[in-house]
């Protein structure tokens, strides 16, 4: 599933792709994708004459800016937008298409058939599902050390499913939650109550160059990630444990380890994220 950076590349790169364009017609080909309105003739009927203002984003959520109305995407698994000359043939698997004034259209193709779209009014798409109850951005002035460490220190749930948690912090995945734990020499399987204050400081850091680094690159194309205009990211090239089983750690050398928290491969360094064990209170400590 694309991550902040890559969702953050592929609203920067419709930016400039669709702006400023007149909806002449809506196609949907693949109705269980629209869900919001659940018709997907009203649907098109609502967009028809609309103008995009710009595409903005929301955790992992795509909001095209339509002269009165909100469009929320999500792109799930393998989704991805794209802009073609009308008279260009669509590719398999391309279920709705926005037909624009200028012969273009924006296309989206989804193989897994997994995504979604909501449409809102100018607002209203932050107090209601799928947005209300997204947590603080990352990349945001808000995401402070004080701001974090205030709505995680506390939990005794394990930290990485914490962060994978888009209730706390949105945009993160297993990539970058993998990456971020790493950089900060945090095993995946610490409890959040057990993170010391310098800890959380180098995690809370960790996120914010991490991400930083990786939208700069224009996200990681593990699998099919494309930004919209087709073009692959580069950032799984600097990759420093995801992905990387078997392969010797770049800071002491030790064989990267996969194993399982919270139902997800997890990439780490034993040695330089120290497995937690339990403390004579029977909390989970740093060895």
């Amino acid at each position: 599933m694309p991550e902040l950076p890559e969702v953050e590349t592929v609203r920067r790169t419709l930016n400039q792709l669709v702006a400023g364009k007149r909806i002449e017609r809506v196609t949907v080909s693949l109705p269980r994708i629209i869900q919001r309105p659940k018709a997907p003739d009203e649907f098109a009927a609502l967009l028809v004459g609309r103008t995009i203002q710009s595409v903005e984003r929301r955790g992992k959520f795509l909001r095209i800016m339509l002269d009165g109305l909100v469009l929320v995407s999500h792109l799930r698994m393998e989704g991805r937008y794209g802009v073609y000359d009308r008279k260009e043939p669509p590719e398999l698997h391309t279920h709705v298409v926005f037909h624009f004034s200028d012969d273009t259209e924006l296309r989206y193709k989804d193989v897994r058939q997994f995504g979604t779209m909501h449409l809102f009014d100018w607002g209203e798409e932050l107090t209601l599902p799928p947005l209300n109850k997204l947590g603080m951005e990352p990349l945001d002035d808000a995401f402070t050390l004080q701001a974090f460490k205030k709505k995680l220190a506390k939990r005794t749930t394990k930290i990485k499913p914490l962060l994978l948690n888009q209730e706390y912090v949105v945009g993160l995945g297993n990539i970058y939650v993998d990456e971020a734990l790493f950089t900060a020499g945090i095993h995946p399987e610490r409890t959040a109550d057990s993170i010391k204050p310098a800890e959380w400081a180098r995690l809370h850091q960790a996120i914010i160059a991490t991400l930083g680094r990786a939208v700069e690159a224009g996200g990681s194309s593990i699998k099919s990630y494309v930004n919209g205009q087709g073009e692959m990211g580069m950032f799984q090239h600097e990759l420093l444990v995801y992905g990387r089983k078997n392969e010797p750690c770049s800071r002491c050398g030790q064989f990267i380890e996969k194993l399982v928290v919270g139902g997800r491969g997890t990439h780490i360094c034993t040695s330089c994220q120290p497995v937690p064990r339990l403390s004579k209170a029977g909390k989970l400590s740093r060895k």
